[in-house]
């Protein structure tokens, strides 16, 4: 479901994410650091094999096909009348 693109002349090569929009125009916060919040996240990794095993198999992209191939055709079809 990737089609690769060449890359456009300028692009960024690094993004530093920040909030600091979000604190100030909407008033959030977030709820953990991004330490713990790093932590949290390996250690939903290491809980989930069954789900990292589909990732690493490429059994996923099964599910991918089967949900969206109708979606993907009519794109292509939409783009081709244009």
């Amino acid at each position: 479901m990737i089609r690769y693109v060449p890359d456009r002349p300028g692009h960024d090569r690094r993004y530093a994410m920040d909030h600091t929009k979000l604190t100030a125009e909407l008033g959030w916060q977030p709820i953990r650091d991004f330490g713990a919040g790093l932590e949290e996240t390996i250690q939903w990794y290491r809980s989930n094999d069954e789900w990292l095993r589909g990732v690493r198999t490429g059994e996923y992209r099964d599910y991918y096909q089967r949900q969206y191939a109708a979606r993907l055709a009519a794109g292509r079809s939409s783009r081709d009348r244009q």
